[in-house]
């Protein structure tokens, strides 16, 4: 198994394979199944993040049991088609599936937790919108998955991926960062442009908090993973410009686990500090839950 973004990196650049065959190969020996058989699954997670990126946009959209979310991916979908949008329709395309895909999950719909399930929106709304500037293949597509999934396996392993233990950096700024190094690959980037932009996006989130309002995955996570994606899409460009980053990728990750550990509890999932512990978002919790939460 690769313990290290270097070490793949390595692999990659020493036998020309691309990053998605060296976590193809590495799950096949991991859990001893076939090809087809990893594949396959991997492929099941594609659809499930077709299908909520899909349902995200139905009629008015979706929206959460308590209320606090939803119908905001509908909104983005109207916007675009005034054709006005500042930062671009592809951008926006990109947020608007990061957006319906964490709103689905706050309404209790099914999702594909990218690496976590309040970081679910980030991955598939870069793919989807780089999928409209590169007309991605079925099998581009799931291979993207791949890269991305080997980024990912580094950082659980190395630091961590849970908002709990290290800040929402841990679960959308590692979800952004390892769209930005498969969004490399899909384009034709080097391995070694990929773990430039894994460096980006993670750096460009380092300390990012997490503080759900009333202890809810909903506000602010929801639009968290717009901003995940649009930052994902623009280390993804600064890396295939050419741009390098001075800071190893594998060092970000090492940066971001001492961060995380350095976060007072008030900041990591607890819904005391941050957005959470405003007025507003007290008065929030105290409707829903008639009482302060106890942590």
């Amino acid at each position: 198994m690769f313990n290290s973004i270097a070490e793949f990196t390595e692999e990659a650049n020493k036998t020309g394979k691309s990053l998605s065959d060296l976590m193809i190969e590495q799950e096949m020996a991991f859990s001893q199944t076939s090809f087809d058989e990893v594949w396959e699954k991997m492929e099941k997670n594609l659809v499930t993040m077709e299908n909520a990126a899909a349902k995200s946009i139905e009629g008015d959209g979706v929206f959460s049991p308590t209320g606090l979310t939803g119908g905001d991916a509908v909104k983005i979908q109207k916007y675009r088609a005034a054709g006005k949008t500042l930062s671009g329709d592809r951008m926006m395309k990109g947020v608007q599936d990061a957006l319906g895909t964490n709103e689905v999950n706050a309404s209790m719909g099914v999702i594909c937790a990218t690496p976590t399930a309040g970081a679910s929106g980030t991955l598939p709304g870069v793919l989807f919108s780089i999928d409209k500037t590169l007309h991605l293949s079925r099998e581009q597509k799931i291979r993207f998955l791949f890269t991305s999934a080997l980024f990912g396996m580094v950082v659980a392993n190395n630091a961590m991926i849970a908002g709990a233990m290290g800040g929402c950096q841990a679960e959308v700024g590692s979800a952004s960062a390892m769209a930005a190094a498969a969004a490399v690959e899909a384009s034709g980037g080097t391995p070694d442009q990929s773990s430039y932009a894994f460096g980006i996006a993670l750096g460009n989130l380092l300390g990012l908090v997490c503080d759900p309002v009333a202890g809810l995955v909903e506000i602010p996570c929801v639009k968290r993973n717009a901003i995940g994606a649009g930052n994902a899409l623009i280390a993804a460009d600064m890396a295939l410009a050419g741009i390098d980053n001075k800071i190893p990728a594998d060092e970000v990750v090492e940066a971001m686990r001492k961060v995380g550990r350095n976060m007072p509890r008030e900041l990591r999932e607890t819904g005391l500090g941050g957005i959470a512990g405003t007025p507003t978002g007290e008065n929030i919790k105290f409707k829903i839950f008639g009482q302060t939460l106890k942590v």
